[in-house]
């Protein structure tokens, strides 16, 4: 583990300030110019978008001033949709947030109306819609 300045000082910092566990990764430059995000939803195949960074920010988060656009998976993207997805589907999970960077999955969001909006913005699928028509027909 680097025991450089600034790791130390984030160290001593989060261990501090937050109890609740925390997760440190690589740092991957890719981010800055796009992060997928392709949310998967049991009612639907994958419905693909881009999250790109604010001009002046690394960060591609919609809520952090990242804007989504329309994209492909890649292969490597689809291969983690298609290795997740039943694993998802088992735990319940109707839509989550795939976030892949450089063919790397880096987060899981199971809780991702950014994304539904942002499918619907691009001209995806009604997300939405299929998530309740998979309520309606479980409850019947």
């Amino acid at each position: 583990m680097p025991q450089d300045m600034n790791f130390g000082s984030l160290y001593d910092m989060f261990s501090v300030t937050f109890k609740e566990p925390w997760v440190i990764q690589r740092f991957l430059p890719e981010v800055s110019t796009a992060t997928s995000a392709s949310s998967w939803s049991t009612a639907n195949s994958p419905a693909p978008s881009t999250a790109v960074p604010a001009p002046d920010d690394l960060r591609s988060n919609m809520v952090r001033g990242g804007a989504a656009q329309a994209t492909d998976l890649t292969p490597r993207e689809r291969e983690i949709c298609e290795t997740l997805g039943p694993k998802l589907r088992e735990r319940g999970l109707l839509f989550v947030g795939i976030d892949v960077i450089d063919g790397y999955l880096t987060e899981i969001n199971v809780t991702s109306p950014t994304g539904i909006r942002a499918i619907a913005r691009l001209g995806g699928p009604d997300v939405a819609a299929k998530i309740w028509d998979v309520i309606e027909k479980k409850r019947a």
